[in-house]
């Protein structure tokens, strides 16, 4: 599990900030580095036409599983974004049959009445660590397999390869929400486990390769973020638990 534990940082200037190259997540090096050993082979029997390309798509591999330390926003009521991506969608909807109800033990989950469902577009160009976005414990992970349409699309929540994660904060508090691979996307990798305690903004999963996340707010809260809007795995916060009412914004 990822240390929970940090530096504390503050609005009033606590903390050290400075900037550095992101670390690369370790189920990315094995990809980077198989890459540039495939470029460097292909560089040193002449085929420099193959080689070259091959290590700027190397390179390209490395970016994509860049894993940045985040400052997570620290309050009781926050729920800050699971990825980083574009809002693409933002609607009333059931939650997913897999998170209703109660399970085999029991626990319940969520209800069936419609909730604000926030859906979180990754690109190849974003950060694809996924983080929890309240902190509580790991009630439920379920996987399902299916289809690897665009993950932009709406129904690509109902048919593509999927896995929705339930977690309960301490005060009751249930969100789910689902990792969806994409066009692209061939494996949801998960780093937790029913039963595991998690702190909001804690890695817990990414996804290969473009997809989407998509989060399923508690009754009576509306989304803190505007459609079209870019948000930062684990600093966004996307919404406040019991806080709702329009936002609106204009793009320019």
């Amino acid at each position: 599990m990822d240390n929970m534990a940090g530096e504390l940082r503050d609005n009033r200037g606590r903390g050290d900030a400075e900037w550095s190259f992101p670390a690369i997540h370790p189920e990315g090096r094995k990809f980077g580095i198989g890459a540039v050993g495939i470029s460097l082979l292909f560089l040193l029997i002449g085929w420099g036409f193959i080689g070259w390309p091959l290590l700027v798509l190397s390179a390209g591999v490395f970016a994509f599983f860049r894993d940045p330390e985040r400052v997570v926003p620290q309050g009781d009521r926050i729920v800050v974004a699971p990825a980083d991506g574009l809002v693409s969608l933002i609607a009333q909807v059931p939650p997913p049959p897999e998170l209703q109800g109660s399970d085999g033990d029991g626990a319940p989950g969520l209800g069936a009445e419609p909730v604000t469902r926030i859906s979180i577009f990754m690109s190849v160009f974003d950060v694809h660590i996924n983080r929890a976005p309240i902190a509580g414990t790991v009630k439920r992970i379920v996987y399902i397999p299916g289809a690897f349409m665009n993950a932009d699309l709406d129904k690509a929540s109902e048919e593509n390869e999927r896995q929705h994660i339930l977690i309960e904060r301490g005060d009751g508090t249930r969100i789910g929400f689902t990792q969806i691979a994409g066009l692209v996307a061939r494996r949801i990798v998960p780093f937790i486990k029913p039963g595991d305690t998690v702190a909001a903004g804690q890695r817990v999963g990414l996804i290969r390769f473009g997809s989407r996340v998509d989060v399923y707010l508690p009754a009576g809260t509306d989304s803190s973020v505007l459609l079209g809007q870019s948000v930062i795995a684990g600093e966004t916060i996307l919404a406040e638990t019991g806080k709702h009412g329009l936002l609106e914004g204009v793009s320019q």
